[in-house]
């Protein structure tokens, strides 16, 4: 096989993956190929013939569903670079959302302790921690993959100068015994798996991204209500609990923390479109059932 000009394996790209970030996610992929950052792809650059093939390869993976961060081995989450692959759960946009409630609950209250749980890669945690320096943030994840890119990325983030982000490996239920914060917290932030083993997904969601950071047992509630008991023991009365649970779980999980009877002002907020995304709540200073 011959050279090709960029631009024209672009289109290429493009027609294969059919999706609306597909010149994107082109450019991205032929970036990691040729060794440059896409901002610096020049259409009119010739590309020898076993670049070719493996750009090919790489778009052909990806209009599989395999997603473009376990291609590429990096995203982008509120403006910082992580570490992901095969293993990790890539963290989507709307997950900003999430943080970007969790940030308005801090106000400007000084040094204030947040814990991330089923943190994944650590994007909400880390992109806390880069928002807010005085913060102490822990992450918790039961995934050994999973908590080693946290490692990774919080060790990266802090050589760049951010505060440093505790990583503890284990489950959700358990996170007030790894952290010792029972009772401190001042926000907790989770985006637990929620859809039903049974749900039909899309295939990067269903094949390539890591099962266990997706799918949350017969009601993909399972983990959520682990969240829900373990925000509970962390946080202090007053504190704030943002959990996502998609548009499935947009009355179901409100529900399940006004039913624990340790969380008041409970809303659900909608994404970009309009749909359930994520709920909030704020712990009592008593056990008693609250509104």
């Amino acid at each position: 096989m011959g050279t090709m000009v960029l631009g024209d394996l672009l289109d290429e790209a493009v027609l294969m993956l059919r999706s609306a970030d597909a010149r994107q996610d082109a450019e991205e992929l032929a970036a990691r190929v040729l060794g440059v950052e896409s901002t610096g792809l020049d259409p009119r650059r010739d590309v020898d013939g076993r670049s070719v093939r493996r750009l090919r390869d790489l778009v052909g993976r990806r209009a599989d569903g395999v997603p473009l961060g376990h291609l590429i081995g990096r995203t982008v989450f509120a403006g910082l670079e992580l570490l992901v692959g095969p293993g990790v759960f890539v963290p989507r946009v709307h997950s900003e959302l999430v943080l970007a409630a969790g940030l308005e609950s801090l106000g400007d209250a000084a040094g204030p302790t947040v814990v991330d749980l089923c943190a994944g890669s650590g994007a909400i945690g880390l992109a806390l921690a880069h928002a807010r320096p005085d913060a102490r943030v822990h992450a918790v994840d039961f995934d050994p993959v999973a908590a080693d890119f946290a490692r990774r990325n919080a060790a990266r983030r802090a050589a760049l100068g951010d505060t440093e982000v505790s990583v503890h490996e284990g489950v959700a239920g358990r996170a007030g015994a790894l952290t010792g914060l029972a009772g401190e917290a001042d926000l907790v932030l989770a985006n637990p798996p929620f859809m039903p083993d049974a749900a039909d997904v899309p295939d990067e969601f269903g094949r390539y991204q890591p099962r266990q950071a997706v799918f949350g047992g017969a009601d993909g509630l399972r983990v959520v209500r682990q969240v829900v008991e373990a925000a509970a023991g962390l946080l202090r009365p007053g504190g704030t609990l943002v959990v996502e649970h998609g548009h499935l779980h947009g009355a179901t999980v409100p529900a399940l923390l006004r039913e624990s009877g340790c969380f008041a002002e409970v809303s659900c907020r909608p994404d970009h479109e309009g749909w359930p995304l994520y709920s909030t709540a704020v712990r009592t200073g008593t056990d008693a059932p609250s509104s």
